[in-house]
């Protein structure tokens, strides 16, 4: 079995290739302008700027608030938190059910805490979808800025997350090993123009054109690049033991186990993924909080997801036990 950790399609190294060769300043503003117009139409929104990673995105749009900031007890993701305590916000825990938000207790907890924005991902720990559209009501009614990381969800072709319709900010990573993978870089999309108000942070934050063109030819790839890794992981779910939210959309597949530490390990030692890996060790803030390893198929190129490899991935961790 040859496993491959995610890398840019050639079309897009290709396109960042010949992006190095252009200097004037008219093709520069064109390789932006090209990729934040291409921002747009994935996530119908109306306004995007490229910036030099995912957590400078999440930098530029929590530096515009000034109230608390809530985000999910587990399941985000801990440039949330690292923001906001270097920012000097205070920051609300949500609690969840292994990262997944109920609007119930949103809709109760916003009452209580007031809080300016909610900052969670499209993929409560990168395993279950996460009911983007019911929280974007709980959010409008209460007047709570919902900013979607959707790093992990872009293309979604069921429009469920990452659409511009359903949340009021959008924040994405195009770093390795992203859905959009172009190596490096990141992104915001909204439909209200005063989030790029501060023209400092986005001149200290802007993405190279280099980066620009490699989005605007990925970002081509990525409904197939989602739907492959979906259907990966819920072939996976669908055999597997003490899996968490099983019956959720999701790029990864999180396992309850005995010893993770233990388990993590051997799981490492079977799978040799040229270029990076595909092992998780919890309880992990980004993942769930419990003990679990996560089987991160969303770090693969899809080209190595067929049944075949995926039949032995099923085989080696029900051969491994220890749950």
């Amino acid at each position: 079995m040859e496993l491959y950790f995610k890398r840019p399609s050639k079309e897009t190294r290709m396109a960042m290739c010949e992006a190095i060769s252009r200097y004037s300043s008219k093709d520069k503003y064109n390789l932006i302008k090209s990729a934040e117009e291409e921002i747009c139409n994935i996530t119908n929104h109306k306004y995007a700027k490229v910036v030099n990673s995912g957590n400078s995105a999440i930098l530029s749009v929590m530096s515009s608030f000034k109230g608390k900031i809530m985000v999910p007890d587990q399941g985000g993701w801990s440039g949330f938190i690292k923001t906001a305590h270097f920012l000097g916000f205070e920051l609300v825990y949500l609690p969840t059910d292994w990262g997944l938000i109920d609007p119930k207790i949103l809709h109760n907890r916003f009452q209580e805490e007031h809080p300016e924005a909610l900052f969670l991902t499209s993929f409560a720990g990168y395993t279950a979808e996460q009911p983007i559209r019911e929280i974007y009501d709980v959010c409008n009614e209460a007047g709570v800025v919902l900013v979607e990381d959707a790093s992990g969800a872009l293309g979604d072709e069921k429009s469920r997350l990452a659409n511009g319709n359903h949340s009021h900010v959008i924040v994405a990573s195009t770093g390795s090993p992203k859905i959009v993978n172009v190596g490096n870089g990141g992104f915001i999309s909204t439909n209200d123009r005063s989030f790029f108000e501060d023209k400092f942070i986005f001149n200290t934050l802007k993405a190279d054109p280099i980066t620009c063109a490699g989005i605007s030819i990925e970002i081509g790839n990525a409904r197939k690049v989602l739907s492959k890794t979906i259907s990966s992981c819920q072939y996976l779910k669908n055999e597997l033991e003490n899996v968490i939210h099983p019956d959720k959309r999701g790029i990864n597949v999180i396992i309850k186990v005995k010893d993770p530490k233990i388990y993590s390990k051997m799981l490492r030692s079977q799978f040799n993924v040229h270029g990076g890996g595909i092992i998780s060790k919890c309880p992990l803030y980004n993942r769930v909080l419990d003990d679990a390893v996560a089987l991160e198929i969303k770090n693969l190129d899809i080209n190595c997801l067929k049944t075949e490899n995926l039949d032995i991935i099923l085989k080696t961790v029900q051969e491994s036990g220890n749950f």
